[in-house]
């Protein structure tokens, strides 16, 4: 190709991004009728019918291109380019690992093919991929950046945190990146840094209703219930359109309404809106659900049989057959069940889970175990299904109950050393006490939890920078990590075959139990191991009182009450100050009311299995 064409290409691609399709498209293709061995005139021309649109005559160009130049590694990384954009990543996966076997050095074929491997869910591979992309290059800001989502994907947010950072360092004005970079703060227990960095990226040019929403987020989660009321209704006035800000309102009203706005009904806004939208379905489904979690079942069927009158939508009639269970109406809920589960719900593993739930409940146990089953087969990682099945095989009398729960070996109540700055046990709880009192800022249980009569710290409790806070995490871990020692192997079994030589925290929060308070028996969906620590307990707990000799206590293995099995607990724990109680995330799990002017102090956390010390 001569000069001339070469510089006649470069203006048709630079006219094709200035938006005249069929001024480029003049120009390429008179340069490949002079130049029909040139590959890069084929590429170009593949480019520009992509950009018109035009995938058929891209796609031939772009092949004979590379039948001219089947090795070329620029045009490889240019047609798996064209392959992403009209929704064929695992064909652009294969043409990228050709790319890179060519041209080992190539930055550029190596980020593009992390990018690709992660929207495909291969996190391993863009691992890989995007760590030599940085390696060979290393001030490429969207190599950091997708090494950031990569990590973030497989729950390393320290490498994350450290990939993000180095994004905005070299580009400061990045506003995706502080994005990022605040997500990861805030899930790693730093909301302070979290809002500084969402803050960041409004300067930079970020805007939308998601980034004011997470701000919200995390000032509530930094202890500034006030603001994040002010940003949240700043979001649902300006974007009432944005369903996650509307929940977002709802749920700090719920939490601190009773404190901040008196008397406040803290759904009335949502309700209001949803009146004002009538045909946005999305808003109305959510706010149906948020009803359900706050037990106001009545106002739930409410909305979502008005829905069922606008669509179809299998979302809909889910969501009334659990709200008709909810008000004991099991069979007009079962009729919608047995629909629902002939439709492509039924692979679903959150579908088979609420049929089995219902199926418990209709006192059908063994198609109830047969749905649990199935959704364990499916997701063998799925703490509720494996809750469910539990439970069938206990009505049914079945012995692997105990082979899956085995409440003595698999649930222990473990000693905690206190940490090597404090002098004795007493010591320590008390600092710990006076760090969490303060950040007990909310007036009532969260809407969606299984807490009743209490409060909840929001956001991540463990990596907030506090040093009494660092201590306990270590002190936590060093037992957790003596405890996973002692358990046994078993690769057939659902906890065990994932036993590890230590543990990832996730979620993790402080609960202050008042006085007739409890933890509503539940699960943990997203932990694989979970725990409650107990930092300070009222004297009823310590000494119950004869006619509730199990106050306060733990209580494992007994069902939700909303089943109606009148099953009592597997086991029963006395909690102690100072020691960690340890069991499976699918364990059936809550506690004893308790009455008492005196509240109950207690850590927990859930964790899943990791091999290597962090």
């Amino acid at each position: 190709m001569s000069a001339d064409q070469s510089r006649r290409l470069e203006t048709a691609l630079r006219v094709v991004r200035q938006g005249d399709h069929a001024g480029a498209l003049e120009i390429a293709r008179r340069v490949v009728a002079e130049a029909a061995s040139a590959p890069d005139g084929h590429q170009s021309l593949a480019m520009i019918l992509s950009e018109a649109g035009d995938a058929t005559q891209a796609e031939a160009a772009f092949r004979q291109a590379l039948q001219l130049a089947p090795a070329h590694p620029l045009i490889l990384v240019n047609y798996a380019a064209f392959l992403r954009k009209f929704n064929r990543p695992a064909e652009a996966l294969g043409v990228l690992r050709r790319a890179v076997d060519v041209q080992p050095g190539f930055a550029k074929a190596w980020i593009d093919l992390g990018l690709t491997a992660l929207g495909l869910g291969q996190s391993g591979q863009a691992l890989d991929a995007l760590e030599r992309a940085v390696r060979l290059q290393p001030e490429s800001v969207l190599a950091w950046h997708a090494l950031g989502n990569a990590r973030r994907r497989t729950d390393d947010l320290e490498g994350a945190d450290a990939a993000f950072s180095r994004a905005v360092e070299l580009n400061p004005g990045y506003a995706a990146a502080w994005v990022n970079l605040g997500a990861v703060r805030r899930l790693s227990g730093q909301p302070g840094s979290a809002v500084a960095c969402f803050e960041k990226a409004m300067q930079a040019g970020y805007s939308g209703p998601d980034l004011a929403d997470a701000l919200a987020g995390a000032l509530l989660d930094d202890g500034q219930p006030s603001a994040a009321l002010e940003r949240a209704r700043t979001v649902t006035r300006n974007h009432p359109e944005f369903v996650g800000g509307h929940a977002t309102l709802a749920n700090i009203l719920w939490e601190h309404g009773p404190a901040l706005e008196p008397g406040c009904d803290p759904m009335e806004e949502f309700r209001a809106t949803v009146r004002a939208r009538p045909n946005d379905l999305a808003l109305g489904l959510a706010f149906a659900r948020m009803l359900l979690s706050a037990r106001m079942a009545d106002e739930a069927l409410q909305q979502v049989r008005r829905l069922r009158t606008q669509s179809d939508h299998v979302a809909f009639a889910t969501l009334e057959a659990e709200v008709l269970q909810s008000q004991g109406r099991t069979e007009q809920a079962g009729a919608l069940y047995a629909r629902l589960q002939d439709t492509a719900l039924g692979r679903d593993p959150g579908f088979l889970n609420t049929h089995a739930r219902h199926l418990l409940i209709a006192g059908r146990y063994e198609a109830a175990a047969e749905r649990a089953d199935e959704a364990t087969r499916i997701d063998p990682d799925n703490q509720t299904g494996w809750a469910y099945l539990a439970t069938a095989w206990r009505m049914l009398d079945d012995p692997r109950e105990f082979w899956l729960c085995d409440y003595d070996t698999l649930a222990s109540l473990e000693a905690i050393d206190p940490p090597a700055r404090f002098a004795d046990q007493d010591g320590f709880l008390k600092a710990l006490a006076a760090i969490l009192e303060p950040m007990h800022l909310a007036r009532r249980e969260p809407v969606q939890q299984s807490l009743r009569g209490g409060s909840q710290t929001p956001g991540r409790l463990f990596g907030r920078g506090d040093p009494v806070l660092q201590a306990t995490q270590v002190a936590l871990r060093d037992a957790i990590d003596r405890w996973l020692a002692k358990l046994p192997s078993d690769d057939s079994h659902p906890f065990l075959r994932r036993k590890a030589r230590t543990v990832r925290f996730g979620g993790s929060w402080s609960v202050r139990l008042w006085s007739s308070g409890s933890h509503a028996n539940h699960v943990h969906q997203e932990g694989w191991m979970s725990s409650a620590f107990y930092v300070s307990l009222p004297p009823s707990v310590r000494s119950p009182p004869p006619g509730n000799p199990a106050a306060g206590y733990l209580q494992l293995g007994q069902p939700p009450v909303e089943l109606g099995l009148d099953l009592p607990p597997r086991r029963v724990i006395r909690p102690e100050p100072g020691k960690l109680a340890l069991f499976p995330s699918y364990l059936w799990h809550g506690t004893v009311p308790f009455e008492d002017t005196i509240p109950r102090l207690s850590i927990a956390f859930d964790m899943t299995p990791l091999d290597r010390h962090p």
